[in-house]
Parts: structure tokens; sequence; C-alpha cells
């Protein structure tokens, strides 16, 4: 499982014009699956993206987690995380989680992720086209692969 994680001040997803996630500061995370991935993969990411400590401190350092400072996430499914560019322009999406696979694995990080904030996770639609507003904050993005921990 691929995670793009925006520190965020305020973030917004709209489906047909509906929004239909929203928050106000905190993680605005992509959530790309892989065909290899598994349940497995979520014990890693998870607690991973819930204790990342990028929110600054009192001494202007980054040093407190969404859990510390009980902020939020929104998350998006994007299967482009995976994305391969070796042959060519036109990315192959080969490597991708299958969309039924894809939709329970995105499903459970959801669970699972409000299960770890204790608090209702705001998403996107999974398989719609969709419209992402954000006001990054510092900007701070990370790059989380549960198949290579050194990112």
């Amino acid at each position: 499982m691929r995670a793009v994680v925006r520190r965020v001040r305020k973030a917004l997803v709209r489906v047909e014009g509906e929004v239909v996630g929203e928050i106000g500061e905190g993680l605005l995370i992509y959530l790309g699956v892989s065909r290899e991935d598994e349940v497995g993969d979520l014990d890693w990411l998870v607690p991973k993206i819930a204790r990342l400590r990028i929110f600054e401190d009192d001494d202007d350092r980054m040093n407190l987690s969404l859990k510390d400072k009980d902020l939020n996430v929104l998350v998006v499914s994007q299967f482009t995380l995976f994305g391969n560019l070796t042959k060519g322009f036109r990315p192959s999406f080969n490597r991708a989680a299958s969309p039924d696979l894809g939709k329970t694995l995105y499903e459970c990080f959801i669970e699972r992720m409000t299960k770890e904030l204790q608090k209702p996770v705001p998403t996107g639609r999974f398989r719609a086209h969709m419209e992402i507003e954000a006001v990054d904050d510092g900007p701070v993005t990370i790059l989380l692969d549960s198949r290579n921990k050194k990112y």
C-alpha cells in the first residue's frame, strides 16, 4: 500500500458537485492499493500515519501527531499511485489492485483508522471521479509504502 500524506489546514472532496468528505486541520491521505497488498499491510500503515509527528509543538518543532492534537484525516483512494512508467509516456496501472481487492483494503484502512483515531474518518468515493480542494500547511508531504518501509 502506498499513502501520500499531506498536512493541510483544510481539505474537501466533491463527487458530481456534492461535497462527500471534508476536514479542517489534519491530514489529507491519498491511498493506493497494489495487487500484492493484504490486510497485514494495514498493521504497519495505520498506526504509522496516526502517530506521524509532523505537527508543531509549542517550540515550533514537528513533534506532535494527529492523535496528540486530536485532528482529522480525509482519505481518498488513488490507484494511480501504482502507475508504472518504465515503458514510454503512458502509465500502466498493472501493479494496482483489482477494483474488488482495492475497495476491500481501502474500506479496511478506513475502518482501522476510525478505530485508531476513535472518530469518524471522512472519505472520497471509491472509483468515482473526484475534485479535491486542499490548503497545504507547510507544505509537509510524506510518502509511505508498506512494501518499502524506508520512505
